[in-house]
């Protein structure tokens, strides 16, 4: 089994969940392998998946790929294109070469925009917003071909998931609580946004590496069953850090049109898909995935922002002095981090 981006998060988590499953395992992955507990038992592969040398070199011997490796909405968009499109084409290309049995592709709810409905079903028109939405609606696209010359690719689209070892933008949330901040939200919170555990997502790859080629080679929305509002499900987090600070709302327009100028400016963490959407509904049916694919998910959006945050408090130490642009460090917060003081 090969895990593209093995060293990310949803990498790392889906190579503990198959290790305990019995999976012989490889990751690749440009970053470091940072992981002392795996490292006994993963193959692994420092490399690109943009060359197709290490692409083979990983896949020798492999049965099936889950393809995670991306480049997230931070990086320039050169980077993003040529990881998230033309990577998708170089791993595709080696598994029919390879004699892959199946592709699991894991796109993004990005691939549907800045929606005017909900729930979003899997086919609903395609819009991706700034240069990661585009390329994810790409590389489902360089999927899709790939079907058409008889490889089994199942692709996942998953709300933004959740769980141990990830940081990124929710790290923002987890700092301010046990700061004793509140802890602004754009709009009111009053809209329901779905999030998804990664455990769940791991799940759902091992039902599409599992079942019959009829039941998974097609395209699944996975999220949460259970999600309340903004306000409810976030402020839980507060919450469990005891400090009695709440969420608090303010207007979306001239919340949206300062945080456009700070990322024209570069000093913001948050990107145009995040707060573009972050006051509106976002949920995906989930019907589909559950149907074909015997998908129950466990936790609530609730019980995944709780399951991080304890992983948060419990590792803090450990990355203090870190930042970047990964899901696996806390994203630098520039601007946000002056205006935390008066929160």
């Amino acid at each position: 089994m090969l895990v593209t981006g093995g060293s990310g998060f949803l990498g790392i988590n889906l190579l503990r969940y198959l290790h305990a499953r019995g999976y012989g395992l490889t990751s690749l992955d440009i970053a470091p392998f940072g992981y002392p507990d795996m490292a006994a038992h993963v193959r692994v592969i420092d490399g690109d998946i943009r060359r197709r040398p290490d692409v083979d070199t990983a896949m020798a011997g492999c049965r099936y790929v889950v393809h995670c490796a991306a480049a997230l909405p931070l990086y320039p968009p050169a980077d993003i294109h040529s990881t998230d499109v033309v990577g998708t084409q170089v791993v595709l290309e080696a598994a029919l070469a390879h004699g892959v049995t199946r592709v699991v592709h894991i796109s993004s709810t990005a691939v549907y925009g800045i929606p005017d409905h909900h729930p979003l079903r899997e086919d609903d028109r395609l819009h991706g917003v700034g240069p990661y939405g585009i390329a994810k609606v790409e590389a489902e696209a360089v999927a899709n071909r790939f079907r058409g010359r008889g490889l089994v690719v199942p692709v996942l689209r998953p709300k933004s998931f959740i769980g141990p070892e990830r940081l990124g933008v929710f790290a923002l949330l987890y700092d301010w609580a046990l700061d004793g901040r509140h802890f602004p939200m754009i709009g009111n919170g009053h809209n329901r946004y779905q999030l998804l555990d990664v455990e769940d997502l791991c799940e759902a790859i091992v039902r599409c590496l599992t079942l019959p080629d009829a039941a998974v080679d097609h395209t699944f929305n996975i999220g949460a069953r259970d999600f309340l509002t903004m306000r409810e499900d976030y402020q839980v987090v507060l919450d469990r850090a005891g400090r009695g600070r709440r969420i608090l709302g303010f207007p979306a327009t001239p919340v949206i049109l300062g945080l456009r100028l700070l990322e024209a400016l570069g000093v913001s963490p948050l990107y145009k898909w995040v707060y573009e959407t972050a006051s509106k509904d976002s949920f995906v049916a989930i019907d589909k995935a559950e149907r074909q694919l015997g998908f129950t998910p466990k936790f609530s959006n609730r019980d995944a922002l709780l399951r991080n945050f304890e992983w948060y408090i419990a590792h803090r130490d450990q990355f203090a002095e870190a930042s970047g642009i990964s899901h696996r460090v806390p994203w630098k917060q520039g601007a946000l981090g002056l205006i935390k003081r008066l929160f």
